[in-house]
């Protein structure tokens, strides 16, 4: 199976990246010029140290919940939620319960 998704194909989005114990799972959907969509699949207890990013993301919950702190600021996000990180600010990712969430990163 190829790394990007099917175009004009319906799909369960998140039955396109399955839980790993122990790991982050990640699976680009979209990669163009002006962003990339890539969706993850963390474990319980994974997750990403505080980074920044050039860019506006859009982190938008699928299943379970994680604790996400942008400039210090924590929030926690369920099933259903998003959350916009504004370029460049430091965030980190923390699975509270295994969860899967839809990446969207905008170039422009």
């Amino acid at each position: 199976m190829s790394q990007e998704t099917a175009k004009a194909v319906a799909a369960d989005m998140a039955g396109l990246v399955e839980y790993q114990d122990g790991s982050i799972v990640s699976r680009r959907i979209i990669k163009g010029a002006a962003g990339t969509v890539t969706l993850f699949a963390f474990d319980i207890g994974q997750s990403l140290s505080e980074h920044t990013a050039p860019f506006d993301a859009l982190v938008h919950v699928l299943d379970g919940s994680a604790e996400i702190t942008i400039a210090g600021k924590s929030s926690r996000l369920e099933q259903g939620h998003m959350i916009i990180i504004p370029a460049e600010a430091p965030h980190s990712v923390q699975a509270v319960t295994r969860f899967k969430m839809l990446l969207t990163l905008v170039r422009a």
